[in-house]
């Protein structure tokens, strides 16, 4: 077995899931996001962005946030 599902109730984790783990098992939980949902060629344009943006701001040519919510604002 290499996932288990559950849900939240009342602020506490619920497990209903069939299992051949012996009683008193202890198991790390992680949460899953399921992917980013984009094929191969947007996956790879994506990437190629955050390289580019990435280069822009180490080279000195990003914008503050403020700057960046200034002109949001403006229109």
């Amino acid at each position: 077995m290499s996932s288990l599902r559950a849900h939240v109730k009342n602020g506490r984790l619920v497990l209903d899931e069939p299992t051949t783990l012996p009683e008193g098992t202890i198991l790390d939980l992680v949460v899953d996001d399921e992917g980013d949902q984009l094929d191969a060629d947007e996956r790879k344009a994506r990437d190629e962005a955050i390289v580019r943006a990435w280069a822009s701001a180490q080279a000195g040519k990003g914008k503050t946030a403020a700057e960046v919510i200034t002109n949001l604002r403006r229109g």
